[in-house]
């Protein structure tokens, strides 16, 4: 019932802060399709134009890195801070504190549907046309949200007792930026021992190189490797849940002191 509550609580707050978000800017809800797509126009001109190091349907290849890296990254570093932003309330003991970062990945959670519907038009647009395989996105997407989730709990209380931690969990999502295959095909590296590796130990290379497997070449991905995942930031979330609880009144004292 608890954990129930908590979601509807971070649903709340996270479509509050969509509206006053939206309510601030000229071109509103808009900013959650234009945002992303900047993104990849930018390092499209500098890795394609600039540099030449793109290569065929490069632009497609890099939308299928570039938004899930996005998603995660603005998640987590917007995430960490939720703590510290939601102190006000931290007066109210028995709050569940979970429910920040919780609201603040819900939050990035609404906007991301519509970028994937908006990436699936465009990979149509570029004959990328649905196959068998696009049946295995939604579980891909949940997979991949559980990470986010996870990740963004654990950067978060860090955060909460430890305030320069938001500067290495900002450079930690530049280095994911650079060591999961956004802009080059993981499946490029020539030593498959090398390359067996970062899939194993980097999640992210590991669900970037699947998204293209799936929507680009109409392919299976490792299902044992996704359920892995899948299994192991359940059980993180599960443990996070529980370490909130426990550390609820120590959390609030912390940032109130």
């Amino acid at each position: 019932m608890m954990l129930f509550q908590s979601f509807l609580l971070a649903h709340t707050l996270a479509v509050m802060k969509l509206k006053s978000e939206a309510s601030k800017l000229y071109l509103s809800y808009l900013w959650w399709i234009i945002e992303p797509l900047l993104f990849v126009a930018v390092f499209y001109v500098v890795f394609e134009v600039l540099l030449g190091r793109g290569g065929e349907n490069f632009i497609v290849f890099l939308m299928c890195g570039k938004i899930p890296f996005l998603w995660l990254s603005k998640t987590v570093n917007s995430g960490a801070n939720s703590l510290v932003q939601g102190k006000n309330l931290m007066g109210q003991r028995n709050f569940p504190k979970q429910v920040f970062p919780f609201a603040q990945v819900q939050e990035n959670l609404y906007k991301q549907w519509v970028v994937f519907a908006i990436l699936l038009l465009i990979l149509m647009g570029f004959e990328f046309m649905p196959t068998m395989s696009w049946w295995l996105l939604p579980l891909l997407i949940f997979v991949n949200y559980l990470l986010i989730v996870l990740i963004t709990l654990v950067a978060a209380i860090l955060v909460a007792y430890i305030p320069d931690m938001r500067m290495i969990v900002s450079m930690g999502t530049v280095f994911l930026m650079f060591s999961s295959g956004i802009f080059w095909d993981v499946r490029d590296i020539a030593s498959i021992e090398t390359q067996n590796l970062l899939l194993s130990i980097n999640p992210l290379a590991f669900l970037i190189d699947a998204y293209r497997q799936i929507l680009m070449y109409g392919n299976t991905p490792d299902m044992q490797h996704l359920l892995i995942i899948a299994l192991v930031s359940s059980i993180g979330l599960v443990a996070m849940y529980k370490l909130y609880d426990l550390q609820s009144f120590k959390i609030a004292r912390r940032l109130l002191s």
